[in-house]
């Protein structure tokens, strides 16, 4: 029964262990993708920043998350509205266009041949409900 316990005892450990790693890269990468998104800090400061993270990396980690925390909430936010921005943008330009450039295409279909009256007609309609 003993022995057992200790492999319950060692998975959970290892468990525990593997979680740790997995948060603490986490951590680290989105150190890093900060580090490098932030335009304000100069190149040096950041040289200085990845220097400490390579040597003292729990420190470092830990400091940068108590100085720069709500930097990194803000810079991450704006990167994401800027990118939401830009999805809305595209698609705004790539939407319809409009009941009067629908209706312009029905014409230039009419004129082609391609449909008929009744159906620019009924085209037409559906653009200008």
């Amino acid at each position: 029964m003993g022995d057992f316990l200790s492999h319950i005892w060692d998975f959970l450990w290892m468990f525990f262990a593997i979680f740790v790693f997995v948060a603490w890269l986490i951590a680290l990468f989105s150190i890093l993708v900060d580090l490098f998104r932030d335009r304000e800090l100069s190149g040096w400061a950041k040289a200085v920043w990845l220097l400490f993270l390579m040597f003292v990396p729990f420190l470092t980690a830990l400091v940068y998350l108590i100085a720069r925390g709500r930097g990194m909430a803000g810079r991450a936010t704006r990167q994401a509205q800027a990118q939401q921005d830009a999805a809305e943008s595209y698609i705004r330009s790539v939407a319809h266009a409009g009941p009067a450039a629908e209706i312009a295409q029905a014409k230039q279909l009419l004129d082609s041949g391609s449909i008929t009256e009744a159906e620019f007609a009924t085209i037409k309609a559906r653009a200008l409900a």
